[in-house]
């Protein structure tokens, strides 16, 4: 017996209206575990990668881990990935929420769609099969608005996964929106627009399975433990999440101000972070499946369109990004961007960084559209106009890599993204391991594919041999903590368990005592990190196919040439092309960064 599987996969052609139920040999869960390590294998094998990303053959995979759905701490996970469309090279996005396990109720692993409907539709799944439906009528709603109806045309108690506005209309950062009103968001890499050119508006689950376990005893044991341990170890996180977060970043120098020009923004920091609107608008916090952290928010604006309705409070990138990053400082305004960015389905870091590239744009007098700093009413403006490609919203929705091009000029300079792929909301001026990490990144610009910032903010990872926090503006060493994080990352993306665990009491040989108790393996704690390594390669491997090389591991002028005036990261500069070529060196690439096929045959990845 396997636990933690039901080795059960539909593949959905869109186009033929076909549906197949397949199994995977234990080799391949075993090498590749789930989420996006399992979506990557099938991706690589299934797919020509040349394929335009909205075209009927780009391979569209919802996938589980062997953790989803179990009780395991934080395991309420799930991934999304194909090629994308904002990049043009390998996309994913990871989600919490309760979708995730909703799908493994069903007794399914994982969904591949290809293909294209005629016309729109969604796809509902239960324990008894998969449906392909009309979504006409739902064709042109929003996110929560599509949750509701789709809802009561399946069951009151059906997971929801869909698109609002933008990913119907090809918005290049379009997001696919999970949990309703609550906002779990695939918000990376625009797969809401992959969602919206295969005319598929949601996949709607709901069942009552539950996930085999292998030793079950020791599983729940060793759950109620660490469930403890986190309950204490993280309760200062939840309370207000990482919206909480805002004046710490602003006082290292990691606050993204003014388009990433300015080293400090203090009075802005106090009125955004979660701190300071808390008391007014908070209602109470939510909680993803198995997670008693409960990071996110729940709160009523007493303002605006939507005022008294209960929505999801923004997260540290959303507040950064729509906020900081635009030099916007009403906290009211910042709550209502991500409740439009949240129902016309639009990820919110590209979102703020294509309205700050405007800002820029317009000061320059580089496009005729006026769009000033700090604007509330441009902000919403803009959101509206990006969603429904009015004006030149219609640019903006193309990201900032490629409305750069078309403006040209010193508009590139203007343009802060990693291979098409906007920066998150931590600066590698403020920690130097994120330089590699950024530019090393499979989906281009990436705070969380390789997670090296919380360990040189004030986290440990002792389970590795990192027992004290890591020097933010070192050198030595940094580039193979990389590339070792970045492998432990795929990890968590493919087990499916929350990566905030790691700033308290839960680390990776925790994981690998909930893998084996659940499937039976037995892996090693050596084996199952190569099995990280392995998923890393195979989606550089992907990309590599597509033309990624050395090139394209870059940063923007901005933050590779222009350091700080002011603030906590003043005038660093991370050394970045030496860490670059101890990184490929301990990865095992060639001097143009492609894994070499010595480094490709110990792992087991045929070409």
């Amino acid at each position: 017996m396997i636990g933690g599987y039901w080795n059960r996969f539909l593949r959905i052609d869109l186009s033929s209206k076909s549906v197949e139920v397949f199994s995977l040999n234990e080799k391949i869960l075993r090498e590749y575990i789930g989420g996006s390590g399992l979506g990557a294998k099938l991706i690589y094998e299934g797919m020509d990668p040349s394929l335009d990303p909205l075209d009927p053959g780009n391979v569209l995979v919802f996938m589980a881990g062997p953790l989803t759905g179990t009780p395991a701490l934080t395991a309420g996970r799930h991934a999304v990935a194909a090629k994308s469309p904002l990049t043009g090279i390998w996309g994913e996005a990871d989600v919490g929420g309760y979708w995730g396990t909703g799908l493994k109720s069903t007794r399914f692993d994982g969904i591949i769609i290809v293909g294209k409907a005629e016309r729109p539709v969604y796809i509902w799944i239960n324990e008894r099969r998969a449906l392909i439906r009309d979504a006409e009528h739902v064709w042109g709603k929003d996110t929560f608005e599509t949750e509701k109806i789709l809802k009561e045309e399946t069951e009151p108690g059906a997971k929801v996964g869909c698109i609002g506005p933008a990913g119907e209309n090809g918005v290049k950062f379009a997001s696919i929106m999970f949990d309703g009103k609550h906002a779990r968001a695939a918000g990376r890499c625009g797969l809401g627009a992959v969602m919206g050119s295969k005319n598929l508006k949601a996949v709607v689950v709901s069942g009552n399975k539950t996930v085999p376990i292998v030793d079950k005893r020791n599983f729940l044991e060793f759950s109620k433990l660490k469930m403890k341990e986190a309950i204490e170890s993280l309760k200062a996180f939840s309370e207000y999440g990482t919206s909480g977060g805002v004046i710490r970043a602003e006082e290292l120098g990691d606050l993204p101000i003014r388009n990433w020009l300015l080293g400090e923004w203090k009075k802005g920091a106090l009125k955004i972070t979660g701190q300071a609107w808390s008391d007014k608008y908070l209602v109470r916090r939510f909680h993803c499946a198995s997670c008693p952290i409960g990071c996110g928010r729940v709160i009523k604006l007493s303002q605006g369109d939507y005022a008294g309705v209960e929505q999801a409070g923004p997260e540290y990138e959303t507040l950064a990004c729509l906020g900081a990053l635009c030099l916007v400082d009403a906290p009211e305004v910042v709550l209502l961007a991500n409740e439009l960015c949240n129902r016309y389905g639009l990820d919110t870091i590209s979102t703020g960084s294509v309205i700050g590239f405007a800002m820029e744009c317009s000061e320059h007098g580089l496009i005729d559209e006026r769009v000033r700093w700090g604007s509330g009413e441009d902000l919403l403006r803009l959101i509206k106009d990006i969603a429904f490609r009015n004006g030149i919203g219609d640019l903006l929705a193309e990201g900032v890599r490629s409305a750069s091009e078309n403006i040209g000029g010193l508009a590139k300079e203007f343009a802060i993204h990693v291979k098409g792929l906007e920066l998150p909301a931590h600066d590698p001026r403020a920690f130097n391991s994120l330089s590699i990490g950024y530019a090393t990144s499979n989906r281009g610009a990436c705070h969380v594919q390789g997670m090296s910032y919380i360990f040189e903010r004030g986290a440990t990872l002792p389970d590795m041999g990192y027992t004290e926090v890591q020097d933010r503006f070192g050198v030595e060493g940094k580039a193979e903590f990389v590339a070792k994080v970045q492998d432990l990352m795929c990890l968590y993306d493919s087990a499916k368990m929350c990566k905030f665990t790691l700033l308290g009491s839960v680390g990776p040989r925790d994981m690998l005592k909930w893998l084996n108790y659940a499937t039976g393996f037995d892996y090693s704690f050596e084996e199952l990190m190569k099995c990280g390594e392995r998923i890393f390669n195979l989606k550089r491997l992907f990309n590599v196919k597509i033309g990624i090389s050395r090139k394209d591991d870059t940063l923007p002028p901005r933050i590779a040439i222009h350091a700080k005036e002011s603030g906590g990261a003043k005038g660093n500069l991370p050394p970045f092309n030496k860490m670059l070529y101890e990184y490929y060196k301990y990865r095992g690439w060639d001097e143009l960064g492609r894994p070499t096929p010595e480094k490709l045959k110990e792992l087991g990845i045929e070409t």
